[in-house]
C-alpha cells in the first residue's frame, strides 16, 4: 500500500537528523511541512536542510517561493496531494517532515474549501488594522459571524482578520464554511512524533539559536530587513532581530527573545499535536524503536523497510 510517513514534533526537537536517516533507508523523497522553509532566503533561521543533506535526499517545498509570494495551508494541501500522485508512480513510501501544524493537518485530514482572498481586500484590511487597530475589525466580524466571534481568540489579530477576509470574500459567515471533516486519502498515513522532556527541549532550543547566530542568522536577517513588512517574515528569529536593527533593543535582548518566543511556539505545537491520537510518540534517541515501529507499519501495508 502506498504510504505517507509523517515525522513531526516541536521546533528544535531533532526532526532533521532522523528525517535524513529515514529517507535514506526508505529511498524516499521528503516533503517539508514547514511553512517558512518554503521561502527562499531563510535558510539559517528556518533550519532548512543543508546543501549536503539535499544532495543525499530529495527535499521538496524548501526554498520554493519568493518572500513576496502568498501561500497557505489550502494551497499546500493541493500542491502536496498532486505531487504525491506523481511520487506514488515510482515510490511506495514518501516522507513528510516538519512542524507546521496546519500544513500537516491539511495533507493528512484535508482542509475546508475556503475562498482565495483578493489581494485588494487583504490590503484594505491591513491598512485598517495599521491605522485603527483590531477593534473595528472585531466589530465587523461580530456582525458578520457572531458564532465564530465567540470562538476565536480575539487577541489573535491574524485569525480575526483572516476570518473577516473570508466573510467579506464569500458573502457567508466563516463558521458556516468550517466543516472540519476528514477527507479520505488514497494512501496510508503513519505519524511518528518526536518529543523531549520540556527542560531538555528548552535547552536544545537555546543551543540551536546560539548555533544559528554563529552560522550567520544576523546577516541573513539583515539581508531581508527591507522586506520586513511581508507576512513571510513575521516569524520568530527574524522579527526579533528586526527590532534590533530598528534600535528598539540590544542584540543580546533580541537573541534572548528569539529563544523565549521559540520556546513559547514549541508549547503551542505540542498542545496542538497532543490532540491527535494517531501520532506514535518517541524520544529522538529511540531510533531502534522508531525503525521497529515503522517496519511493522510498512509490513502491515505489504511493504518492507
Amino acid at each position: 500500500m502506498k504510504t505517507l510517513v509523517v515525522l513531526l514534533g516541536p521546533t528544535g526537537v531533532g526532526k532533521t537528523d532522523l528525517c535524513q536517516k529515514l529517507a535514506k533507508h526508505l529511498g524516499a523523497p521528503v516533503i517539508s511541512s514547514d511553512s517558512r522553509q518554503i521561502y527562499a532566503g531563510l535558510t539559517i533561521g528556518t533550519a532548512a536542510p543543508s546543501p549536503e543533506e539535499r544532495r543525499e535526499v530529495a527535499y521538496h517545498f524548501v526554498g520554493k517561493l519568493g518572500l513576496e509570494e502568498y501561500y497557505s495551508a489550502s494551497r499546500f494541501e493541493e500542491d502536496v496531494t498532486g505531487l504525491l500522485e506523481q511520487f506514488y508512480q515510482t515510490h511506495e513510501t514518501v516522507l513528510m517532515c516538519g512542524g507546521s501544524m496546519m500544513y500537516i493537518d491539511a495533507v493528512c485530514k484535508g482542509i475546508d474549501e475556503i475562498p482565495t482572498i483578493d489581494e485588494t481586500l487583504r490590503d484594505e484590511l491591513k491598512i485598517l488594522y495599521d491605522e485603527e487597530g483590531i477593534d473595528p475589525i472585531r466589530q465587523q466580524l461580530k456582525i458578520l459571524d457572531p458564532v465564530f466571534y465567540k470562538q476565536v481568540d480575539l487577541q489573535n489579530h491574524k485569525r480575526v482578520i483572516h476570518a473577516l477576509e473570508i466573510c467579506l470574500m464569500s458573502g457567508r459567515p466563516y463558521s458556516s464554511l468550517r466543516k472540519n471533516e476528514t477527507k479520505d486519502r488514497p494512501f496510508k498515513i503513519v505519524k511518528i512524533g518526536l518529543t523531549r522532556e520540556r527542560e531538555e527541549l528548552y535547552e536544545q532550543i537555546n543551543h540551536r539559536v546560539d548555533r544559528m547566530m554563529e552560522q550567520g542568522l544576523l546577516e541573513e536577517a539583515r539581508s531581508v530587513y527591507p522586506l520586513r513588512h511581508l507576512n513571510a517574515l513575521n516569524t520568530v528569529g527574524y522579527k526579533e532581530l528586526f527590532d534590533y536593527f530598528s534600535e528598539e533593543c540590544s542584540l543580546e535582548f533580541a537573541v534572548e527573545k528569539i529563544k523565549q518566543n521559540t520556546r513559547i511556539y514549541s508549547r503551542k505545537q505540542m498542545t496542538w499535536f497532543k490532540r491527535d491520537k494517531e501520532i506514535r510518540w518517541f524520544h529522538p534517541d529511540e531510533e531502534k524503536a522508531i525503525f521497529k515501529f515503522l517496519r511493522q507499519q510498512l509490513a502491515d501495508g505489504g511493504l518492507l523497510l
